[in-house]
């Protein structure tokens, strides 16, 4: 088999789907049950069998709901796989970019969270994915971890998409408005990972890459904001504009508690890799232009 500049792990998700369509030939998308987070004999046989420079992992266990519920799997597919991908990565000597979460915070700063502020998740899905971040640093210390939240894009199960689909459907919306975030597009998202592998081809590996970076749109905006933005750009492509009214989190309950304001600072990001995220409502509106442009 040849060799794999970018081995990434996940194959149908939105990142991973981004990082193949931006990346070409030099990126292989393996998913399962090729490589199955849960089955960890999988993950060493296809790191064998591709021989990769980089690897980077695009896959989770991303219900959060669920893994309320279903914490074993969640921690296997979160902390368990991710760390056994991290030990696989020390022992071949490349890198590795492992993806997080908004979610290890408890959403209670009234900031936007920088890298060293502390922890502290409040769900079952935040504690499995910083417990992943703790153990794969631990496991290769040449690892990078991209906390990014809200992500949205053309393809697969989204917030945007799912709004799209409703605002055609109903006249009138309710969206909860007392959430606090940044929206990040998964093709900006993909550029920023190529972008850093790039950097550490060319400069060789850094002990400045190390460690934890916040990877997310830029600029803020709360669901119904959100919401608001990516209908008013499907109402230019002749969509009807619904009503989309504001609600709060308590008329909506979900068996996990979100974090009300989780928006994440990126400075880090931009002083280490020259990476700076385009502007949240700029990546929604193509990203619906794409949506309605194929549906045409």
């Amino acid at each position: 088999m040849t060799k794999a500049f970018i081995l990434v792990i996940g194959r149908t998700g939105q990142l991973a789907s981004s990082l193949k369509e931006l990346g070409g030939d030099r990126v292989v998308t393996v998913g399962r049950p090729e490589a199955d987070l849960q089955v960890p004999e999988t993950l060493t046989a296809v790191i064998e069998a591709h021989q990769p420079e980089v690897i980077v992992n695009a896959a989770a266990w991303t219900a959060v709901d669920l893994a309320e519920t279903e914490q074993e799997a969640a921690k296997q597919g979160n902390h368990t796989g991710p760390a056994h991908l991290a030990a696989e990565a020390a022992r071949r000597h490349v890198p590795f970019i492992h993806v997080s979460t908004d979610y290890v915070f408890d959403g209670r700063k009234g900031s936007p969270y920088l890298e060293s502020d502390p922890i502290s998740p409040v769900t079952a899905y935040g504690r499995t994915k910083a417990e992943g971040e703790a153990a794969v640093l631990k496991a290769q210390p040449q690892s990078i971890i991209l906390r990014t939240a809200w992500v949205y894009s053309a393809h697969g199960k989204n917030f945007v998409r799912t709004m799209l689909n409703a605002g055609a459907k109903n006249p009138r919306l309710r969206v909860v408005g007392d959430q606090r975030g940044n929206p990040t597009s998964s093709d900006d998202l993909a550029a920023v990972v190529l972008g850093i592998i790039d950097r550490i081809r060319a400069t060789g590996w850094q002990d400045s890459y190390a460690g934890i970076f916040h990877a997310t749109g830029s600029g803020e905006a709360t669901w119904h904001e959100l919401a608001c933005h990516a209908l008013e750009q499907a109402a230019r492509h002749g969509q009807a504009m619904p009503e989309v009214e504001a609600i709060m989190t308590a008329d909506w309950p979900t068996p996990a508690a979100r974090p009300a304001d989780s928006r994440l600072d990126n400075g880090k990001l931009e002083r280490v890799f020259g990476q700076k995220m385009p502007d949240w409502r700029d990546s929604v509106a193509r990203t619906v232009d794409q949506l309605m442009k194929a549906n045409a």
